[in-house]
């Protein structure tokens, strides 16, 4: 009878459900993601800061001003650097994008053997280390006698940003119901028609955050790059890089700042996307 007396009360106190979310209320978990936000971004917001710095030495603050800024934009190396990676970027971007969306749907539709085994290759660019994907690169130029230019730097972002690309397109398809395809077969459309007039419309939101996405790990990113670029194909983050090696100038910080702000809001722009495809 106690046993019984009992029970109510062990289902009352350990059957109640536990927001996750309460957790982050709580001060000592806020204190502690304070302080991982502080040395996490604190970097970043100094560099912009200093960025605006007027002194050659980013040691002491002595005032703010633009000059920096339009020194970097007169610069015409860094002016180079920059078009050579909006050239790789749009390039990779419209590849990766067409193959990547292919590729999406294809995991996503068919079933064929070894299937998980294939699935995991295709998703491998992003799982391994990026430098063990530019070394890669490199030996396979290497093998075949290309030489390294921006042609050999657009080739390997391509294969590097493919499967990201295929990854938001198979979330995004995960929530489609094939019976709008089967109505609109059943009203003598072709597959092509069915596929532009039904199936695309659902997936354009997809292909924009793939395209968004594969654009800005294109456009900064350094390691596969350094190990296939070639003389005359300096990118952006390649050239700050080279420029680093000599002193860190507000000429640096103003360049770096440029590429930080170009990439948080194509991030942001390609999650908000994303984020408003989900709910619908």
């Amino acid at each position: 009878m106690k046993a019984m007396k009992d029970a109510p009360l062990k289902k009352k106190r350990y059957g109640k459900l536990v927001n996750p979310l309460d957790y982050t209320r709580k001060g000592w978990m806020q204190t502690l993601l304070g302080i991982n936000f502080f040395f996490l971004y604190f970097p970043i917001v100094a560099l912009v800061a200093f960025s605006f710095n007027d002194s050659k030495r980013n040691i002491v603050w002595k005032g703010f001003t633009f000059k920096y800024y339009i020194k970097a934009y007169n610069n015409e190396a860094l002016h180079s650097s920059f078009m050579n990676s909006i050239t790789v970027a749009s390039i990779s971007t419209v590849v990766s994008t067409l193959l990547g969306t292919m590729l999406g749907l294809a995991l996503y539709r068919y079933r064929f053997p070894f299937k998980p085994a294939y699935e995991g290759f295709a998703h491998l660019p992003i799982m391994i280390p990026e430098i063990c994907m530019g070394i890669a690169m490199l030996v396979f130029f290497s093998l075949i006698n290309m030489p390294l230019s921006l042609f050999t730097i657009t080739v390997s972002h391509i294969a590097f940003t493919i499967p990201f690309v295929a990854v938001v397109i198979r979330a995004r398809m995960s929530g489609f119901d094939t019976s709008y395809e089967e109505v609109s077969y059943d009203l003598g459309a072709s597959q092509w028609q069915t596929f532009w007039n039904v199936t695309f419309p659902y997936l354009r939101p997809g292909v924009v955050a793939g395209a968004l996405l594969a654009f800005t790990l294109s456009i900064d990113d350094f390691v596969i790059t350094f190990f296939t670029a070639g003389i005359g194909s300096t990118t952006l983050p390649i050239k700050i890089y080279s420029m680093l090696r000599f002193s860190v100038t507000p000429e640096v910080n103003a360049a770096s700042t440029v590429l930080i702000v170009l990439t948080l809001t194509l991030t942001i722009l390609a999650m908000t996307i994303q984020a408003r495809a989900n709910k619908r």
